[in-house]
C-alpha cells in the first residue's frame, strides 16, 4: 500500500496538471481584446485592399488584351478581301482557258501567229503573277494573324485565371473579416463603422480640381465596395477615378496606375484635388485642403474625410 505522503504527492501532481489543462483551455478560448481585434481587422482590411488593387490592375490589363484581340480580328479584313480578288482572278483564268482552249506547248508549236500567241502568254503570266502575289500576301497575313491570335488568346486565358484567383483570395479574406466583425460585435457590440452623408460646407475651389473635390465630398458616407467606382459604393482608386471623371479627366481604376498617370509633386506643393498615395500605391486618397483627405478606407467602412496622416504618405500626384 502506498505511503500517505506519496499518495498526497501524486494527487498534487494530478491537480496541477488538471489546473494547467483548464487554464490552457480557458486561454485558448478567451476572446481577444478589443485592441487585438482592431489590429487583426486592420491587417485583414489592408490585405483585402491590396488584392482589390491587384484585381483592378488585372481588369485593366485584361480589358486591353480583349481590345487587342478585336483589333487583330479586324485587321484580317483586308487580307480576306485580297483573297476574294485572288479567287476571282483564278476563276477568270479558268473560265478563259476553258472557253478559248488551254494554251500549251503543242499550241505554241502549231500556231501561225506568234505575235498574238506571245501577247496572250504575257497577259496570262501577268495575271498569274498578280494573282500569286495576292495569294502570298494573304497567306503571310493569315499566318501572322494566327500566331498573334494564339499569343493573345494565351495571354487572355492567363489574365482571366489571375482575375479568378484574385477573386478567390478576396472571398477568403472577406470571410475572415466577417468572422472578425462577428467576434467584435459579440464581444463589444459594434461590428463596423457607420456612415452618414456630409452636411457641412464644401470649399469653393475653381477649375476641374473643384469639381473633383466637390464629388468626393458628396460621396462621403457611401460604403466601401470591392472593385467599385460609384455611384453607390467605392474602393479607394474607384473614388479618386470617379471624382476626376466628374471633372472631365480620365484616371485608371488602380492606385498604382494612378501614380503613373499623375505628375509627381512634393507635400509642400499639395493643392485640393491632388492625390495622396500610401503603402507604395496600395492606397490612394484625394486631398481636400487643410491637411485633410477624403478616401474609401477599406472593407466594412464608408467614404470619409480625415487627416492626411492616417499613415505615412509615400507619394503625391497632380492630375494633368
Amino acid at each position: 500500500m502506498p505511503h500517505p505522503r506519496n499518495r498526497l504527492r501524486a494527487l498534487l501532481v494530478v491537480l496541477t496538471a488538471l489546473s494547467c489543462t483548464l487554464s490552457g483551455a480557458t486561454v485558448a478560448h478567451a476572446a481577444p481584446s478589443k485592441s487585438e481585434l482592431t489590429k487583426r481587422i486592420a491587417k485583414a482590411s489592408d490585405a483585402l485592399e491590396d488584392i482589390t488593387e491587384e484585381f483592378n490592375k488585372s481588369r485593366i490589363t485584361l480589358k486591353k488584351t480583349e481590345q487587342d484581340v478585336k483589333t487583330l480580328e479586324a485587321s484580317l479584313a483586308p487580307a480576306q478581301q485580297a483573297l476574294q480578288v485572288a479567287n476571282g482572278k483564278v476563276k477568270t483564268i479558268a473560265s478563259t482557258s476553258y472557253m478559248q482552249g488551254r494554251v500549251g506547248p503543242m499550241n505554241v508549236l502549231l500556231t501561225s501567229d506568234r505575235t498574238t500567241l506571245m501577247e496572250r502568254l504575257r497577259f496570262l503570266q501577268q495575271i498569274t503573277d498578280a494573282n500569286q502575289k495576292d495569294i502570298d500576301t494573304y497567306t503571310q497575313t493569315t499566318q501572322t494573324f494566327a500566331e498573334r491570335q494564339a499569343t493573345l488568346k494565351a495571354t487572355q486565358a492567363k489574365q482571366s485565371a489571375q482575375v479568378k484567383e484574385l477573386d478567390a483570395r478576396r472571398k477568403k479574406i472577406e470571410k475572415d473579416l466577417k468572422a472578425l466583425y462577428d467576434m467584435r460585435r459579440a464581444a463589444y457590440g459594434s461590428a463596423t463603422q457607420s456612415g452618414s452623408a456630409y452636411s457641412g460646407p464644401i470649399p469653393k475651389i475653381s477649375g476641374s480640381a473643384g469639381k473633383a473635390v466637390t464629388y468626393a465630398y458628396k460621396a462621403i458616407g457611401k460604403p466601401y465596395g470591392y472593385g467599385d467606382d460609384g455611384p453607390g459604393s467605392y474602393d479607394c482608386s474607384g473614388l479618386t477615378s470617379a471624382a476626376w471623371r466628374a471633372a472631365g479627366k480620365s484616371l485608371p481604376h488602380n492606385a498604382d496606375a494612378q501614380i503613373g498617370a499623375t505628375a509627381r509633386i512634393s507635400r509642400s506643393d499639395l493643392q485640393p484635388g491632388d492625390l495622396v498615395f500610401y503603402r507604395n500605391g496600395g492606397h490612394v486618397a484625394i486631398y481636400v485642403g487643410g491637411g485633410q483627405i477624403i478616401d474609401a478606407p477599406h472593407a466594412g467602412t464608408y467614404v470619409n474625410k480625415r487627416t492626411i496622416n492616417i499613415m505615412t504618405p509615400t507619394g503625391y500626384g497632380r492630375v494633368r
